[in-house]
């Protein structure tokens, strides 16, 4: 850690960067990483841990022209979390930089946000055993944090509030009553900053939501000085799209367009999104439309925490963590491919992948248009790998399902299936303007199944993803897809995204094929890349 008060400028980013040439720390990643890149299910363009496990993105942020990713490391034998560090210039191309910040007087550094100042960078995290942190960093690489009185901001009440001790105040925090009942009152916390007044939710939920079931909360906390933090009460209001039993893990709160969007994890049901307007007056979040990033279960193989940033010109860019479903030694879990979120209407989120993925595009095939004969596999000659880029586009006709099978065996006996069933999902009353219109104001259905993927012993299975997504009746389906080795991710019309993790176990699982149901359907146009890796190492 860095002096207090150290001042920006005191040393250049080429002067930081000189003295990690022979950073003990650095070398011990690289080491790690060669060793590990034989796996054949480590991916090669999504981030990776360096060495051991990974879990949740942390304080994703732009700062100096380079996007920070900070996420939980574990550079220890024992389940102790660090904050990792990389760095990227455009979103793909990931640099490891030593741990961020390490545990002390915290036992553990568990996950929280960042909020990027004029001159500074402040990073507000779950300290364990203790509270919520606060550290400030103002170096060009953000290597050197100093935690802000040496001690919790937020400090932890108790693990667990129950209605005989919610009333009670929290120590430090004389007037903050949490609201009987309240799960883990203190955790996982996000920053920002309105007026002079320094803002912080920490995630939760609340017992009392419908015939008594849990719900979801988020806690809203203020400062003027980041040090003395004041509670003020729960911060959603009108939030009737969670699941009852959902919580507030992992909370992002920003500006999107001319809204406001919450970004969280569910330790229930996995990545959502709350969409709203934020009420500055009476300091609430009032929540007109939700939706998720997990279609299922968290885990295992599935989507799990977001980590999300501004991105300069009204959307989001978001990352996630996307969880296990297979032992692999050394290493777990990865990061998403970069998104990049802006609405298309008041309600009407776009997601795309961000950053510059086509540098990474190698060898190329194109298959032309062809007609897809109803009821019958049709297998692209010359396309297959398990690090590609496909892009597709079909005009889905009258057929009742649309399959786009990737990683498939030649017999195939493993495959992984991307299916579209075209206005067969609810119905928006909103955009049907009624009975005579009824399916045209009715979502498509998109399904990521992995239930062929492999036929390994030790691969966990995993229910299919089935997501909404709303195409007009003659919209072509487009498709983005992205394999790489342990993940395929799938983004439908700049609307939609579905990830999960494959293990296929046999060599030649690497074939495209395609197949439409009842009905014949046509190919407009297929481009595929193999995709190169974003380590020196592979």
């Amino acid at each position: 850690m860095h002096p207090e008060g150290t001042a920006r400028g005191a040393i250049t980013r080429a002067e930081e960067e000189a003295g990690l040439r022979d950073h003990p720390e650095l070398q011990r990643f690289a080491q790690s990483r060669r060793r590990l890149a034989t796996d054949p299910y480590r991916p090669l363009y999504h981030f990776v841990s360096p060495e051991n496990g990974l879990n949740d993105p942390n304080g994703l942020c732009r700062w100096q022209g380079l996007w920070h990713l900070f996420y939980q490391a574990y550079p220890l034998p024992e389940w102790i979390p660090y904050w990792g560090h990389a760095v990227s210039d455009d979103l793909v191309h990931w640099h490891d930089l030593p741990n961020a910040i390490s545990p002390g007087p915290e036992s553990a550094c568990w996950s929280g946000a960042t909020y990027v100042e004029e001159d500074r960078v402040v990073a507000m995290y779950h300290g364990h055993e203790l509270g919520n942190m606060v550290a400030v960093a103002d170096d060009p690489l953000l290597l050197h944090w100093h935690k802000v009185g040496g001690k919790p901001a937020i400090p932890l009440a108790c693990p667990i509030w129950t209605p005989a001790t919610g009333a009670e105040e929290l120590p430090g925090l004389p007037g903050a009553h949490p609201p009987a009942g309240s799960i883990n009152f203190i955790y996982d916390p996000c920053i920002w900053k309105h007026g002079d007044w320094y803002y912080s939710l920490s995630g939760g939920s609340l017992p009392h939501g419908p015939s008594g079931r849990r719900m979801r909360a988020e806690f809203l906390f203020r400062s003027r000085d980041l040090g003395g933090w004041e509670y003020l009460h729960p911060f959603l209001e009108d939030d009737i799209f969670g699941l009852p039993g959902d919580d507030g893990g992992c909370p992002y709160f920003w500006p999107i367009g001319d809204r406001h969007m919450l970004l969280h994890f569910s330790h229930m049901s996995g990545g959502h999104y709350l969409l709203g307007d934020y009420d500055t007056a009476r300091d609430k979040f009032v929540v007109s439309d939700g939706g998720n990033f997990t279609f299922g279960a968290w885990g295992p193989g599935g989507v799990h925490a977001p980590t999300a940033t501004p991105d300069g010109t009204g959307g989001l860019i978001a990352l996630f963590n996307i969880n296990p479903a297979k032992p692999t030694p050394g290493w777990n879990q990865i990061m998403s491919l970069p998104r990049r979120l802006t609405l298309a209407g008041p309600r009407d989120l776009r997601v795309e992948p961000a950053g510059d993925l086509a540098s990474l595009r190698g060898a190329h095939g194109r298959v032309e248009a062809l007609r897809l004969p109803a009821n019958r596999e049709v297998v692209l000659d010359g396309v297959q790998g398990n690090a590609l880029e496909l892009d597709v586009e079909i005009d889905t006709g009258r057929a009742q399902m649309v399959e786009l099978n990737v990683l498939r065996a030649p017999g195939r006996e493993e495959f992984t299936r991307i299916a579209f069933y075209r206005q067969r999902g609810f119905v928006d009353w909103e955009r049907s303007e009624g009975w005579a219109h009824y399916n045209e104001g009715r979502d498509s259905l998109v399904t990521l199944d992995t239930s062929y993927s492999s036929e390994l012993p030790d691969v966990e299975s995993r229910a299919p993803e089935t997501a909404p997504v709303y195409l007009a009746p003659d919209e072509p389906l487009r498709l983005r897809i992205f394999i790489d080795k342990s993940v395929v991710e799938v983004f439908i019309n700049d609307r939609q995204c579905l990830a999960v993790r494959i293990y296929p176990g046999r060599s030649d699982s690497l074939g495209v094929s395609l197949r439409a149901q009842g009905a014949d359907a046509m190919l407009r146009a297929l481009d595929a890349w193999q995709m190169a890796s974003i380590y020196a190492e592979a």
